[in-house]
């Protein structure tokens, strides 16, 4: 009896503390992946499903050379599960927004899209 117990209560722990466990998803961002924009954004906005730790978090630019531009986060602006960085006039090109949080979970998570600016 105590054998066929144990597996049932696992799984049940398990299925009770996933949500609490979950890694950090981004859900939205401004400028949205794969858009075509007309003109250079002045923000960077990135939205999770948790709160993430934003002063161990980091947001690259990086233009159609690959050449990679650190963006400084906003740390007081929005919730704890935005981010918020300032862009600097950008060229007509394609850019790949690359994200690494610190999620509640302990965890490290990265991630990436990419955005074309209009020629």
């Amino acid at each position: 009896m105590i054998r066929r117990a144990l597996p049932a209560a696992a799984a049940a722990v398990l299925f009770v503390t996933s949500p609490g466990l979950a890694h950090s998803l981004l859900l939205e961002s401004s400028p949205a992946a794969e858009a075509t924009l007309a003109a250079s954004p002045a923000q960077l906005r990135l939205r999770f499903n948790n709160r993430i730790e934003k002063r161990l978090s980091r947001i690259t630019l990086l233009d159609e050379r690959g050449t990679p531009q650190a963006l400084t986060i906003a740390v007081a602006d929005g919730g704890a599960e935005r981010l918020t960085a300032a862009v600097p006039p950008l060229a007509p090109g394609a850019y790949r927004v690359e994200w690494h949080v610190l999620s509640s979970d302990g965890h490290v998570v990265s991630g990436s899209f990419g955005f074309r600016l209009a020629r």
